[in-house]
């Protein structure tokens, strides 16, 4: 090839590489504009979450929370008409009624007679012959103020402490008046870690009359964060013995082997008592 005309052909690529171009974006149409922007406010709406609406108990039957409120209802009803003195059982569709819950769905229904009521703790099932009843079971059986003496004096006598004045409220209509009526057969308490009050029984056999100065001195004594080994070990230090089991175990000696001490024996040939005789002084001399 010609030099000459390749050095003309790196001379106009030189050229071409000094002057830059500069490419012209071509105009979207005023369609094209519409449709992105109409794009871009779909997508915007897709993405905005939607309001929550109302919710509302009635319109959502089936949710666990709906069913369990229910439920309360029923237990706190049949509570209720227990401390009014009405004990006696009633069918499903007679409490349904009177808490007016008529409007719940067959399948909460049939889970209050199947589980719900069955399983629960404070609602008793009868079976009667127009059917499944059911009435409130408290945590003490007792209906009036005889039971409730009745039953202080066994916790008394057995040492199993106090009642709970809540679950006397739970099985005696108009507990109060009943606590009250027993007067000063009934001690009350109220416990400090939760203000709840407690019942006892008064023993009137059992006052003991303690003198005042051992009353300071008993109550002056700190034995708070102490447990019995502690307070026993506290006793030892001082010279004092704390109280002890006092059951008796006797205990049964062991034998030695090989002591045969004091142990009679068996004489043999007693037909011949007194007729031998015994020569050894003979033998001697």
């Amino acid at each position: 090839m010609d030099p000459s005309l390749l050095k003309e052909r790196e001379a106009f690529l030189k050229r071409a590489k000094s002057q830059p171009t500069v490419e012209k974006r071509k105009q979207k149409s005023k369609s094209d504009h519409q449709e992105t922007s109409s794009k871009k406010q779909k997508v915007k709406r897709e993405h905005t979450p939607k309001a929550p609406s109302s919710f509302d108990y009635k319109t959502a039957q089936g949710t666990s929370q709906y069913k369990f409120s229910v439920l309360a209802k029923i237990v706190k009803y049949m509570k209720t008409r227990h401390q009014n003195g009405d004990t006696h059982p009633l069918l499903i569709e007679e409490i349904l009624d009177e808490t007016n819950q008529l409007d719940i769905t067959t399948k909460i229904r049939h889970w209050l007679t199947t589980e719900a009521l069955n399983n629960n703790p404070k609602v008793v099932a009868k079976e009667d012959a127009d059917g499944k009843k059911y009435c409130f079971r408290p945590k003490l059986e007792i209906r009036d103020k005889r039971g409730l003496l009745k039953l202080l004096k066994n916790y008394d006598l057995h040492g199993r402490g106090g009642i709970s004045y809540e679950d006397v409220e739970e099985a005696i209509p108009d507990a109060e008046k009943a606590v009250r009526q027993l007067g000063e057969h009934v001690i009350h308490v109220i416990r400090p870690n939760d203000k709840k009050k407690i019942l006892f029984y008064n023993d009137k056999y059992c006052k003991i009359t303690v003198d005042e100065e051992f009353q300071k001195l008993w109550r002056s004594v700190p034995v708070e964060g102490l447990d019995d080994k502690k307070i026993e070990e506290y006793l030892d230090k001082r010279g004092m013995t704390s109280m002890q089991d006092m059951s008796s175990h006797k205990v049964t000696p062991k034998r030695k082997k090989g002591s045969r001490k004091n142990k009679t024996f068996k004489k043999h040939n007693d037909h011949l008592d007194g007729l031998l005789e015994d020569y050894t002084e003979d033998k001697k001399k």
